[in-house]
């Protein structure tokens, strides 16, 4: 199990945050602008030690009577093993919420473990019974990853509901697959065998296309929300004339909520979660086909690394019970979570929900802006056969 530690300087967090406030409402202004420049030191055993930064910044863009706070999260990552990550993830209100434009733009010289497809792959790396020759379980690559996500929102009239379409890039370059000394001989790897089996290129694949969204927003703030609800349905369709090596159709559904368990303490809440990722028609390759913790924040998951499970289609749930720990105050606050996972796969005969991966865990909450609910989150999570990890992340996980 590979384990993501952060390491924050907390105590200066409350000495580094650049604001810009605004005791009235001024048009076609920014205001309320509250940049959190978070350092960051972090390490696991695929990259070693990660040094850098990892930005927070929200503001508004019209009335807070009638426009959401803006939000963009940033990330600059250098490790002792020569590799980049940068990440710039951001959801803008527009005036009145009358536009959202929704962000996730990623350049990563990275590495990560792969497990081959479905719920049931092991921990260890071995000889898949159902496909002899192909090897499964834990299996180390290095890669390059591009992504550029854009989606442009129109509110429908006063409604929470907004439509509109996006832009989808995932470039994937430079694979080297490798495992340890002791295996030797010819290995067809999960990643290359599947990428073979169904006419993709093993060392680079493109995944271009555009997207039709719906969307209700409908949380108080949406990086921290204490009430109501969120959904998001799209189709995403992927041709060949706009890049993608084979053409595909992907359908997302997401649904939040969120119950308040005391009017005068917001923050005493039972957040629930849940989407589904369907591959509909097509072919994607290995690493673009739905996994565990590659949503927009890569929050999915608590209890298991990045990537460990994988499939042409997957169900994800969760719930969090989150609540403060001092009676008045609402620096400090505390949760406790629960969720599961399911994965498919024709390769492998695979069906959705054939088996189904739990994970659980506590966590703790630092509240650094009360107004925009700046937060700091820590998260030990746990799931099966001895996987389990430490998460920390700046906002809430959903």
């Amino acid at each position: 199990m590979k384990r993501l530690f952060f390491f924050l300087i907390i105590s200066s967090l409350t000495h580094s945050v650049w604001a810009q406030d605004s005791t009235t409402y001024k048009p076609n202004k920014v205001q309320n602008f509250r940049l959190v420049p978070l350092p960051a030191i972090a390490f696991n055993p695929a990259n070693g030690w990660l040094f850098g930064a990892a930005p927070s910044a929200t503001w508004l863009m019209g009335n807070p009577e009638n426009t959401h706070l803006s939000n963009l999260v940033g990330t600059i990552l250098y490790t002792t093993k020569q590799q980049w990550i940068f990440g710039v993830r951001s959801n803008v209100f527009l005036s009145e919420d009358k536009w959202i434009l929704v962000g996730d733009w990623r350049f990563q010289i990275t590495s990560q473990p792969t497990y081959g497809l479905g719920s049931s792959t092991p921990n260890d790396f071995e000889e898949n019974p159902n496909q002899p020759g192909v090897y499964w379980g834990e299996q180390q690559m290095n890669y390059n990853f591009t992504r550029v996500h854009e989606t442009v929102l129109k509110k429908i009239g006063t409604s929470k509901f907004f439509v509109g379409m996006g832009y989808h890039l995932d470039k994937y370059s430079k694979f080297e697959n490798f495992i340890s000394e002791e295996f030797e001989g010819d290995l067809e790897f999960s990643h290359d065998f599947y990428n073979s089996t169904l006419g993709f290129d093993t060392d680079q694949y493109t995944v271009s296309g555009f997207s039709i969204n719906a969307v209700l927003e409908n949380r108080d703030i949406a990086v921290s929300p204490y009430e109501e609800n969120f959904a998001l349905a799209s189709i995403r369709i992927n041709p060949e004339w706009l890049g993608s090596d084979q053409s595909s159709a992907i359908l997302f559904l997401d649904y939040r909520h969120y119950f308040p368990l005391n009017e005068k303490r917001k923050r005493h809440l039972i957040g629930v979660w849940g989407f589904g990722n369907f591959l509909v028609s097509g072919n994607l390759p290995y690493m673009a086909l739905p996994s565990i913790g590659y949503d927009m924040f890569s929050r999915s998951g608590r209890g298991y690394v990045q990537g460990r499970f994988r499939g042409e289609s997957m169900l994800y749930s969760e719930v969090e019970y989150r609540f403060p720990l001092q009676r008045e105050k609402d620096t400090f606050g505390g949760t406790v979570f629960l969720n599961a996972a399911s994965f498919s796969s024709k390769l492998t005969g695979e069906a959705l929900l054939e088996m189904v991966n739990p994970g659980y865990g506590i966590g703790l909450r630092v509240m650094i802006n009360k107004e925009n609910r700046t937060t700091i989150t820590a998260d030990y999570g746990f799931g099966q056969k001895g996987n389990s990890g430490f998460y920390l992340n700046i906002n809430e996980t959903f």
